[in-house]
């Protein structure tokens, strides 16, 4: 766990830290001694910054959620379920749970990052194979051509017209390549800019189902969490009403708190506003019936967590193949619209 000039910490730092933290408070050691402990362990300036400024608060306050709180570097929905376990007296339990989770979201936010950085990585090379061929292979076989006494003509001659192009303005085309690369990083590292990527792809049904697949996963593995420290439904679902991403899904689940904060089933309302698929429902309706629904509710995310590893599994086999069939015929496009014609006049010479 680490932490730069006490930034946010990332769901692996989470992770990490309150896993150490669980380890420690099921030991029997107190909070602040285990805070102790973690500073004396740290070899990290940044690590040791983040607990010395966790460890000056607890000794000021003695209540480890406001010393957590205080950093501003902690997820609010952990910082809001380390105040439940402490109320509730099971924070040992609490951070357990809590490390479980955000490793998740961590393998979660890979497997996302895996699925999106292979396709740019193939894209990229093949466009830089491509135009390798049209600004610097072309203009050679462009000069074999007059050499034969003959011109390129057709195809050959259009690709050779936008290599010459691009050559002739090569700043202007490395300007633009440069903001291309700068819109990508907006859309990738900006907040804004992750909004409006989501908000583009959710026009798509396959990454809409993705998109829902990922929400609901999140939705109950904190629904999970929170039930098991003993909130009721209406709490659990304010509570995790922060987890999931803006847009259609959060308002689907937005009218379903309103829906339970007028007495309405829990289950009920996720089957009307479609947060789960009917199965999954009907089984947090079972869960809810038999007093298991927190036992149910990590179940079915743990489903879904398999279902969003197999859908991203394909989406990957899908891509990769493609991919490659693609820069193959545009390739073989190319070189073929030269090979070709200087086949033929080769053959009369």
């Amino acid at each position: 766990m680490s932490s730069k000039k006490l930034t946010p910490l990332s769901n692996t730092e989470a992770a990490s830290f309150c896993s150490q933290m669980a380890l420690i408070l099921k030991s029997g050691i107190s909070s602040v001694e285990g805070i102790t402990i973690m500073l004396e362990d740290a070899k990290e300036l940044n690590e040791k910054k983040l607990l010395s400024q966790i460890y000056e608060t607890m000794t000021r306050t003695g209540i480890f959620y406001e010393s957590l709180a205080d950093t501003k570097v902690f997820p609010e929905y952990l910082l809001n379920m380390v105040r439940i376990g402490e109320q509730t007296g099971k924070l040992d339990e609490v951070m357990e749970s809590l490390a479980d989770y955000y490793e998740k979201e961590a393998n979660l936010a890979q497997s996302v990052r895996h699925a999106i950085s292979y396709p740019l990585i193939m894209v990229t090379m093949m466009l830089l194979v491509i135009l390798v061929l049209i600004m610097k292979v072309m203009p050679v076989f462009n000069q074999v051509f007059k050499q034969l006494g003959s011109e390129m003509t057709g195809f050959s001659r259009a690709i050779l017209n936008v290599g010459e192009f691009l050559n002739n303005n090569f700043f202007i085309f490395a300007g633009v390549l440069v903001l291309l690369a700068a819109l990508i990083l907006f859309l990738v590292k900006s907040e804004k800019g992750k909004k409006l990527m989501r908000s583009f792809l959710y026009r798509f049904s396959h990454t809409r189902e993705l998109s829902d697949q990922i929400s609901a996963y999140r939705f109950a593995n904190g629904m999970a969490l929170t039930l098991s420290s003993g909130l009721t439904p209406e709490e659990c679902l304010h509570q995790t009403l922060g987890l999931t991403e803006a847009g259609p899904f959060q308002r689907r689940l937005d009218r379903c708190f309103q829906s339970v904060s007028k007495g309405d089933d829990l289950c009920q309302s996720l089957l009307k506003e479609h947060i789960f698929t009917d199965i999954y429902a009907r089984m947090a309706a079972i869960g809810s019936r038999t007093g298991v629904l927190d036992e149910v509710m990590h179940t079915i995310s743990k489903q879904y967590e398999s279902d969003i590893d197999v859908r991203f599994a394909g989406i990957i086999a899908k891509v990769e193949p493609t991919l490659v069939i693609v820069l193959s015929l545009v390739v073989g496009a190319i070189l073929l619209s030269v090979m070709l014609p200087l086949m033929s006049i080769m053959s009369v010479l």
